[in-house]
């Protein structure tokens, strides 16, 4: 027997009081943990235990193992990766996700679960100014979703023969290549790896000076690889890199891959909720060439993780490269209802929409391109800043969104490897503070700081208290 629903009314309360207090005092925390690796571990049991605990005990075991192990996502100080939010509407909506325990694998297993992703999903390619030709799903991650999308370019011509015979021991199967930036994120050789397609045959494109691919470079390594024999399969244009945020030109490489009959799959994990900015749409010219586009709702639109979503305008390619129907999954709607599971390798799906849709009216169309307006502009003000020190601090790449790399030389120091460990130190001092939480990457051979903006709760004297500590942190 569960527990009562008394009991879970007196428990809710008490851990609603709680979440409450702790989205208000968040930023009193120390963003990163002071703790060893094991240390967590050495405070539990090591086996569970016999006889119940009462919930009361559980819920104060909160402030007593998870906080204090915790990396807060959710402090305003938290300016490393891509910052996020879990957002009190995102908050609740999946307390109700949770409560409803519903599985959309079907329409029939959850009608509302598969009906409002494809409400919401639409809603966001409106919040876009996209098309009305995309078709829409939301998966855990964009890894995930880079995954799917190249999975449909594979598929795409039948004649591979991939889905049936696979790849393996065919001498008759030309190597499929795929091509990104150098600067592309790491789902796309993990994809290659995952599809059996080989890290061999991921090619990454050389970069211009702003590190955008370069597509007559591109033009060049699909004819290379073709003089050998070898099959161009996809392009993946990046539309906010990880390292430093650039944008890949869109329309020329849509333009490349329309002539070369080529899949384009843009990953705009990070940066495509900047098109929720309708002044910023520009930066994002010729998507609606593209054959799939994915961003990530838990980066910058304020919903907890997981939820990416993943767009097609090729969707029974999609669903050709994954629909498998066994008897005891059939149902009588036919192709009156979409079924999800025909989409993607997952069978059980959680109800993803209901947090982003409880988001979306939350905050609405203008608050949410107001707040991505407000980051952005918390970002030039930073890279304005770094660049009026003069003191050996300079931004080392454009700042198209709310990202900003920078770094600082001694003066008179030119080896890479000391100015490196020399901001690695300084990156390590900021950290240790417990108000500031950064992350670095490299840029070629140079080693740079990077503050990423992304959470509600981050203001403009965060930033001021960064860069206080980033400047003491470099004498």
């Amino acid at each position: 027997m569960d527990l009562s629903p008394d009991e879970f009314a007196r428990a809710a309360h008490r851990l609603a009081d709680w979440i409450a207090t702790y989205l208000r005092d968040v930023g009193e925390y120390d963003v990163l943990p002071d703790v060893k690796p094991g240390a967590i571990r050495a405070q539990l049991p090591k086996a569970p235990p016999a006889a119940p605990e009462s919930l009361d005990d559980i819920i104060a075991d909160l402030d007593r193992v998870i906080v204090p192990g915790a990396t807060h996502w959710n402090h305003p100080g938290f300016l490393a990766y891509f910052a996020n939010t879990a957002s009190v509407p995102g908050i609740l909506g999946e307390m109700v996700t949770a409560a409803l325990n519903l599985n959309g694998m079907l329409w029939r297993t959850s009608p509302v679960a598969t009906e409002l992703e494809q409400v919401v999903t639409d809603w966001l390619r409106q919040l876009f100014g996209m098309g009305d030709r995309w078709f829409g799903m939301i998966t855990d991650t964009a890894s995930v979703s880079t995954m799917y999308a190249l999975a449909a370019a594979r598929e795409r011509d039948p004649a591979l023969g991939i889905r049936q015979r696979g790849m393996a021991g065919r001498a008759e199967l030309p190597r499929l290549r795929i091509y990104c930036s150098e600067h592309a994120h790491s789902s796309v050789d993990k994809a290659a790896m995952t599809l059996g397609l080989g890290l061999e045959n991921v090619v990454h494109v050389a970069s211009d000076s702003d590190f955008r691919m370069r597509p007559e470079m591109l033009t060049r390594a699909i004819q290379a690889d073709r003089a050998q024999g070898f099959r161009a399969l996809a392009v993946v244009a990046t539309a906010g890199t990880t390292g430093m945020t650039s944008v890949d030109p869109i329309g020329d490489i849509a333009a490349i891959c329309q002539r070369e009959s080529l899949w384009l799959h843009v990953d705009g994990a990070y940066g495509g909720s900047a098109m929720a900015v309708p002044e910023m749409r520009a930066l994002f010219d010729g998507i609606e060439r593209a054959d799939s586009f994915v961003v990530n709702p838990h980066k910058w639109l304020f919903t907890p993780m997981d939820c990416s979503v993943l767009f097609t305008r090729q969707p029974k390619v999609l669903r050709r490269a994954f629909s498998l129907v066994p008897e005891y999954l059939t149902t009588s709607e036919g192709e009156d209802a979409l079924n999800y599971m025909d989409y993607g390798l997952q069978l059980g799906r959680r109800f993803r929409a209901l947090k982003l849709w409880m988001v979306i009216r939350a905050f609405g169309a203008d608050g949410i391109a107001e707040r991505i307006r407000h980051h952005c502009q918390l970002a030039r003000t930073f890279a304005d800043w770094v660049q009026a020190e003069h003191n050996g601090w300079t931004v080392r790449a454009p700042v198209p969104f709310s990202t900003v790399c920078f770094r600082h030389v001694p003066e008179g120091e030119t080896d890479e490897g000391e100015i490196a460990s020399h901001n690695a130190a300084i990156m390590d001092r900021v950290n240790k503070s417990g108000d500031i939480f950064i992350s670095h990457t490299k840029l070629g051979d140079q080693y740079v700081l990077r503050v990423a903006i992304g959470n509600l709760r981050t203001s403009q004297a965060t930033l001021e208290r960064a860069w206080a500590l980033l400047r003491a942190a470099a004498c």
